[in-house]
């Protein structure tokens, strides 16, 4: 095995041992455009962008929330705390509504999205709620597993599933999620990259490493954890990465990977 690939799998932590690694899938990086403040209390769990605000979910029992940012300040402006009982996971918002999903107690709520606090609905679905996200005719929800569900926006049930491999090896631990161009940008948990993924066939088309947006001050903070939450800002082409505990949210530009000569 050469050193190039041999160094490219070494950068992938334990939970993608079951992904099929390779040189032909390309690794993007990246550049920092804009650091915002993000609060470092917030153990991110769901991110989206909508109408210049960032919507924002935590977890932990007992400091599960659901919440309206302002970008520049980093501001709540809004929020909704779930009761202790609840581990807030994925959200995503549906024309006027917010949906929420939560990790074990197989119970989501929608909300208003124009006002937090009221909640329209409970729901329930199997298994555990990790990331969400919507295209223009599902909900898609990811479980920790290789597997994103489609969910049917009214009646929140499972109607399909996109099941994700990198070179026919599947890809598990997919966590935030994110619909960006027509395709999927999904979080791997306990790693620094994000994967993309063709919704039509469930292939990964490209690996993001995003290693070293964090300082090693930041990252010796007692608290930081790991990087999960993309938020796309679909008018200003601008793309928001951040973590659990993290202190900014970043603006980031993708850089594709130089062409061999």
């Amino acid at each position: 095995m050469n050193r190039y690939l041999l160094a490219l799998i070494s950068a992938f932590p334990v939970p993608l041992a079951t992904a099929a690694l390779s040189a032909e899938i390309p690794v993007y990086s990246y550049e920092i455009v804009h650091a915002y403040p993000h609060d470092r209390a917030a153990f991110t769990e769901g991110l989206f962008f909508r109408d210049g605000y960032l919507y924002e979910s935590t977890g932990m029992n007992g400091a599960s929330s659901i919440r309206k940012v302002e970008l520049k300040s980093g501001l709540v402006v809004q929020q909704h705390d779930l009761p202790r009982a609840y581990f807030g996971e994925g959200i995503v918002d549906w024309k006027d509504r917010l949906i929420a999903v939560t990790w074990k107690s197989q119970t989501g709520f929608v909300l208003d999205i124009n006002d937090l606090n009221k909640v329209e609905k409970e729901f329930s679905y199997p298994g555990e709620g990790w990331g969400m996200t919507h295209n223009d005719r599902n909900l898609l929800l990811s479980d920790g597993s290789s597997t994103i569900r489609l969910l049917d926006p009214a009646t929140l049930k499972q109607t399909g599933a996109i099941h994700v491999t990198a070179q026919g090896q599947p890809v598990d631990q997919l966590n935030e999620l994110e619909w960006i161009k027509g395709q999927i940008y999904a979080n791997l948990w306990q790693t620094n990259r994000l994967a993309r993924i063709d919704p039509k066939t469930g292939n990964v088309t490209a690996w993001i490493d995003l290693s070293g947006l964090l300082s090693h001050a930041d990252r010796d903070f007692d608290r930081v954890d790991v990087l999960n939450g993309i938020a796309w800002d679909a008018k200003g082409d601008r793309l928001f990465v951040t973590g659990k505990y993290w202190p900014n949210v970043f603006e980031i530009r993708l850089v594709a990977p130089a062409t061999p000569k």
